[in-house]
């Protein structure tokens, strides 16, 4: 179980994030057309899979805006957006706000994902939904980069994310 913290009171997560030179684990999660998504869709591509509580918060919005601005500059890679909105809601946000190269999947129908990455709130008030995390993958899903954002309220490290994803280059 991880600490971290919501506007400074301590909460848990139900985990820890996959380790770094681990293969991440599979899923399944809902994307925007409500057709199941799986991490093998995304084949031999890098992946900076970025999980969000909601898109419906400003740091939410804010690292899938910042994350989505980068990824045009870095050869095979894809940004995959994690949150329990729906697909819908993810939709509309990205609509609204331009987001033209980002893939957003919902925990809809797999709520278990968060359980099986570590990122699960168990207690406060965003119990049951997701931690803020950043992971980057090689092409053969290898975690080569993860970072678990100790206070929610604070946006990821965008420079050590982008530095490990150019860095399989």
């Amino acid at each position: 179980m991880a600490k971290i913290t919501l506007k400074g009171q301590v909460i848990h997560t139900s985990g820890k994030l996959p380790a770094r030179g681990t293969i991440a684990p599979a899923f399944k999660l809902t994307g925007a057309n409500l057709e199941d998504v799986t991490l093998a869709k995304f084949g031999q591509k890098k992946k900076i899979i970025n999980i969000v509580p909601s898109l419906d918060t400003p740091v939410c919005a804010a690292s899938a805006r910042k994350f989505n601005e980068a990824i045009p500059t870095i050869r095979d890679t894809v940004l995959i957006n994690i949150s329990a909105d729906l697909p819908f809601a993810q939709s509309r946000f990205c609509e609204n706000q331009g987001l033209k190269n980002i893939v957003t999947l919902s925990t809809l129908r797999s709520p278990s994902f968060g359980k099986h990455y570590g990122v699960q709130i168990k207690d406060g008030p965003l119990a049951g939904l997701m931690s803020r995390a950043v992971l980057v993958l090689d092409g053969n899903n290898r975690i080569v980069y993860a970072q678990q954002v100790p206070e929610i309220t604070q946006e990821p490290d965008y420079a050590a994310a982008l530095s490990a994803v150019k860095a399989l280059a």
